[in-house]
């Protein structure tokens, strides 16, 4: 206690606030990396005009609240202000659309990862750079804009996402951290800043639009992890803390997005090491031992915030599904005079689920709130199916939706795994899925079939992630490299609960998945026939 307190009063902590789906959360690590004090806000995305999207106002309401919910948690805890800090890092969801004039006015609505309306472009794009570029890519949603002819592109200035915002909001700085900026356009890893070829192609392809500008001179400037992205300024200091009482000054790590967070968060920065996240989203991240043997439109492709080369495979749909039917049921022990708890609530479902039958007694869900690349949907319609014979049964209901949270993320790693025998030795798994102990973790090993792994630090997701790489720009010896800092000073002694496939959890998640394929076009009749 006495240690902690003397490192907050000193500036020897480092601050990481992360922007996620539905909750903005911020943590304090020591000079020993822990984590000492948090705080958060929840807050969700809306849907306006047909847009997945945040407004900015209610950006900095969460930002603000979250930084007070930390500090207020710093004096409970330790009886001392925080005034300062020995280096912050901000990050958020990654991707979208987020254009400003010269004069820093928004153009549009911030249009978020979620979005699925950037088809035709993301295609035209793949084609012309032979390298996938998905549709919630910035890359995809410029583009978009430009085909659609919308009437603000000319004015576009800055072209930029969440993280970078803040950051320059925060700091003066228009710059972008590796993994972040490979989220909005690829990146080149010899020269790790975006690809001039394929600027230079793009530029080509909007020529006859006219747009007034070209796309090096709106994005950020690409930094890598290490790097000085400034400071926070008397203005910085302001937004982020009204009242006053924290000092402008702390150095700022380069912005990040949640997949570089969550790489730093559980160490999976080195070649055959892997992480999956499972909250609104869900997300599995494989740093390579070498390059793809050909484009996967699958498959993303961006890098880790030092420039290592990453297989992602991304979909938009995880917990939100089972989060409403986890709402009904607890609805329904209400009304019949029950009482529990949501953490209690989880883990009765997540524990039902490990009782179900090998085939889920023939039932069927799709957890579609909105599109899914992967399997070809713009659009998504919440289905659960079953035949007059099948099991109807509270474990195979619970089984099913949580085998349905992980069967679009298993069809992108059958590509990687069996496809390109990528070797991979373990994932870390992080996120909501993996709260409830060794449910999520036991079963998502059996689908991916390879051992999966939670540190006991993984809960602090990538607040911490970023606050690791706020301390790392810091405190790195000499020419540190990224791995080395994280295994040597911050997970040395760092404890996880490893587990490996079970035979029968595979074979179960098998014929699940045949179900699942079967059962795509009954997905295309709902979104087809049941309009929103």
């Amino acid at each position: 206690m006495k240690d902690v307190k003397s490192a907050i009063l000193n500036g020897k902590t480092f601050l990481g606030i992360e922007l996620g789906s539905t909750r903005i959360k911020a943590v304090l690590v020591d000079d020993a990396y822990n984590p000492v004090a948090t705080g958060g806000y929840d807050w969700e995305n809306r849907f306006e005009n047909k847009v997945w999207t945040y407004r900015l106002d209610d950006v900095w309401t969460g930002l603000r609240a979250s930084f007070a919910a930390v500090s207020k948690n710093v004096m409970e805890k330790y009886g001392v202000p925080l005034t300062t800090t020995g280096g912050i890092g901000i990050s958020a969801m990654m991707h979208g659309y987020l254009v400003f004039d010269k004069d820093g006015n928004q153009l549009a609505q911030f249009r978020t990862w979620r979005n699925t309306m950037t088809e035709e472009a993301a295609v035209k794009l793949t084609k012309a750079f032979n390298f996938n570029i998905p549709q919630r890519w910035s890359a995809a949603h410029i583009y978009h804009a430009v085909l659609n002819g919308e009437s603000h592109v000319k004015d576009i200035a800055r072209l930029t996402t969440l993280a970078c915002y803040i950051h320059e909001k925060l700091t003066g700085q228009n710059v972008i951290g590796m993994c972040e900026a490979s989220g909005m356009f690829p990146i080149d890893s010899t020269t790790k800043t975006f690809n001039a070829a394929m600027l230079e192609k793009f530029d080509e392809l909007v020529a006859e639009y006219n747009v007034g500008w070209k796309l090096s001179d709106i994005l950020p400037k690409v930094l890598d992890a290490g790097t000085d992205a400034g400071t926070l300024t008397e203005e910085g200091a302001k937004l982020l803390d009204p009242s006053g009482q924290f000092k402008a000054g702390a150095p700022m790590c380069p912005p990040e997005g949640d997949a570089g967070t969550g790489m730093v968060a559980t160490n999976s920065v080195a070649p055959r090491t892997g992480n999956v996240s499972a909250g609104t989203s869900i997300f599995a991240m494989i740093v390579l031992e070498k390059g793809l043997s050909r484009l996967h439109e699958e498959i993303d492709m961006i890098t880790t915030p030092s420039g290592s080369p990453v297989a992602m495979v991304h979909c938009n749909n995880c917990t939100p599904d089972f989060d409403e039917w986890a709402r009904l049921l607890g609805e329904a022990i209400k009304l019949s005079g029950g009482n529990i708890s949501k953490p209690g609530l989880y883990d009765l479902m997540y524990e039902q689920a490990l009782k179900g039958d090998a085939d889920c007694g023939g039932l069927l869900s799709y957890n579609y709130l909105s599109g899914e690349h992967l399997t070809g949907f713009e659009q998504g319609r919440p289905l659960f199916a079953r035949t007059p014979d099948s099991r109807f049964t509270l474990a195979n209901m619970m089984r099913t939706l949580l085998f349905s949270t992980m069967a679009t993320l298993k069809l992108g790693m059958d590509i990687l795994t069996l496809g390109e025998k990528v070797r991979l030795d373990a994932l870390l798994g992080h996120g909501g899925l993996f709260k409830t102990e060794l449910a999520g973790q036991k079963l998502m090993a059996g689908a991916i079939n390879v051992p999966v792994a939670v540190m006991e630090s993984a809960g602090e997701g990538g607040a911490w992630g970023i606050a690791l790489l706020a301390a790392y720009m810091v405190n790195k010896s000499g020419g540190e490299n990224l791995e080395d800092f994280l295994m040597n000073k911050v997970f040395a002694n760092n404890k996880s609960i490893s587990v490996n496939p079970d035979p029968e959890d595979v074979e179960s998640f098998k014929l699940f998945m045949r179900r699942y394929k079967d059962g795509l076009a009954i997905e295309r009749a709902a979104v087809e026939n049941l309009k929103s």
